[in-house]
């Protein structure tokens, strides 16, 4: 059987149990539990098969009091409510997910080889080559522009929150800090602060065009290996932002200088669309040779 039949017999299942209002009752004992995979914030990750079809997949297991602890109760339920929609090849699928009394179970697509930033690390001299920051971002672009188009702002891309299938290509997950928004106006300063826009830091109103700045920064930190804005200390940091503040290195190459530099505006209007971002000449270069 083929991975894509496998997922369809998995999808098949649990549409077929929820449709026309009927919900099937799924329980850990529909799944086998395997190895461990990481810590999350309110619990853990293990692969896990699922008996009847045998397909593999990632068992998240979050527990309800750290849950209510932390007072997380809505950016949790926000986070399965947006997951469970986006179905993009480069967005981590949610499948399905339950609950009991003490915790919440996500059916999550297990992504073969792990975080995107482990590879980053143990990349040659922490750094991608060319070839693989173009592929990269330009898988990045397109899932967060499906993003987008369903009016979802991510608001946390970065190498982290990035996994990597058995093929290699990316699925952008942690939808944790994500919003729906339909008016595509927000306020709310979140995010991760080497990643965090100018208009953010300013806690003025912002749009979509957030995510837009975050991938300039991946692109940099891709070929770097650290983000452009890295500095001792949060205020530090938040200066060199402002300023726009950055020095590339020798080694980074003419074009992705052109894409990240224009990715990086202050002006969040004047950024770069993504649909640009996977047009430029830069990322075409090496498109026909990563397809």
């Amino acid at each position: 059987m083929t991975m894509k039949s496998e997922v369809l017999d998995l999808e098949t299942k649990i549409m077929n149990h929820e449709a026309y209002g009927t919900v099937y009752k799924w329980s850990p004992r529909n799944f086998e539990l395997g190895s461990f995979l990481g810590h999350g914030k309110f619990g853990h990750v293990h692969v896990a098969r699922e008996k009847s079809t045998g397909f593999l997949v990632a068992i998240k297991t979050l527990f309800k009091s750290q849950i209510v602890k932390s007072t997380c109760e809505r950016q949790v339920m926000r986070e399965i409510e947006i997951q469970s929609h986006l179905k993009h090849p480069n967005i981590l699928r949610l499948f399905t997910w339950f609950h009991d009394e003490r915790r919440i179970y996500l059916v999550l697509e297990f992504a073969a080889n792990g975080e995107l930033y482990k590879h980053l690390i143990n990349s040659p001299k922490g750094r991608f080559p060319e070839y693989k920051a173009a592929k990269y971002i330009y898988q990045v672009a397109d899932a967060v522009e499906y993003c987008h188009q369903n009016h979802v702002i991510h608001r946390d891309i970065k190498p982290e929150n990035l996994l990597v299938d058995y093929n290699g290509d990316l699925k952008l997950a942690d939808f944790g800090w994500s919003v729906h928004a339909p008016s595509e106006r927000r306020k709310t300063m979140c995010g991760t602060l080497d990643y965090l826009p100018p208009e953010m830091i300013n806690r003025e109103v912002y749009d979509v065009s957030v995510d837009h700045w975050c991938i300039g920064v991946l692109l940099y930190e891709f070929l770097v290996g650290k983000p452009p804005f890295e500095s001792d200390g949060e205020n530090r940091t938040k200066a060199r932002i402002l300023a726009l503040d950055m020095v590339y290195p020798h080694y980074v190459p003419q074009g992705a200088k052109d894409l990240i530099s224009k990715l990086l505006r202050k002006s969040s209007k004047e950024r770069l669309s993504l649909d640009a971002v996977k047009c430029h000449y830069w990322v075409q270069n090496f498109h026909s040779i990563n397809s």
